[in-house]
């Protein structure tokens, strides 16, 4: 991969865009490779977290301006295919098997306010900026509008889309962007402690039964997605990491997952 390192340390997959001179900015081959990095950490059984992040000093810029420039000359198929080239990654993210950690290393505008968005956890530096500046430059924020909705709310949304503001960290976190602001220095580190903690307390199949549950009943009714939760419930009851977890609490030890 040209524009994405991927890395794997002690079960925790690092997946970072390497495009700094364009301040990590996307492109069609930037979302392909991290699709493609992505789809590896999710069948890598060596890997139980994946922390997204970007080289440099900024997360990511959003779309390249020079690149959807080009894409004005395409087909609406054409235009098409690449929006769906995009759904499909803040999709695949929203929903892999594996917990995905946002470490927000620098501003997160647009497109890259999109990948915070569709992450599972976010840390960032208090530097940061967070935005969705689309209706600034005529365009719009429509394929991550309906993860920012879920996350945090129509109204909250509304305001951030509509107004195309540059908000804080400080506010982000207000907002339910983002769940934590450290200090630049202690991103990685702390990011880092989270994600062992993660490994080493919590059982692999819980967290993706879990996300699968957060995401499916995004689209049901209350009714139909209380029967879904009981089904799940049921059926997680008799999993292999559930009753190895049960048997280690009565017997007051800690499991090792």
């Amino acid at each position: 991969m040209e524009f994405v390192r991927y890395t794997i340390e002690n079960k925790i997959c690092y997946i970072t865009i390497s495009r700094p001179e364009k301040r990590n900015a996307l492109n069609s081959q930037v979302v392909t490779e991290l699709k493609s990095a992505f789809k590896n950490a999710e069948a890598d059984d060596q890997v139980k977290i994946v922390i997204l992040t970007g080289e440099g000093d900024v997360f990511c810029a959003g779309a390249d301006l020079e690149y959807l420039q080009t894409l004005q000359k395409n087909t609406y198929e054409e235009n098409l295919a690449d929006s769906k080239n995009l759904m499909e990654l803040y999709y695949q993210i929203y929903t892999l098997k594996k917990v995905v950690v946002a470490q927000v290393n620098g501003h997160a505008v647009a497109g890259g306010c999109g990948l915070v968005s569709v992450c599972d956890f976010a840390y960032s530096v208090r530097e940061a900026n967070y935005g969705y500046t689309e209706v600034r430059i005529g365009f719009i924020p429509a394929i991550v509008s309906v993860f920012l909705v879920k996350k945090i709310g129509e109204a909250r949304s509304r305001e951030m889309l509509l107004s195309g503001e540059i908000y804080s960290s400080k506010t982000a976190h207000h907002f339910g962007l983002i769940n934590h602001v450290v200090e630049d220095e202690d991103l990685s580190t702390i990011v880092k402690e989270f994600c062992e903690k993660l490994i080493a307390n919590n059982s692999t199949s819980s967290m993706e039964l879990t996300k699968k549950i957060l995401a499916d009943i995004f689209a049901m009714d209350v009714k139909e997605a209380l029967n879904y939760a009981a089904e799940s419930n049921a059926k997680a009851r008799n999993t292999e990491d559930c009753k190895k977890g049960i048997a280690a609490f009565l017997k007051k030890e800690k499991p090792i997952w």
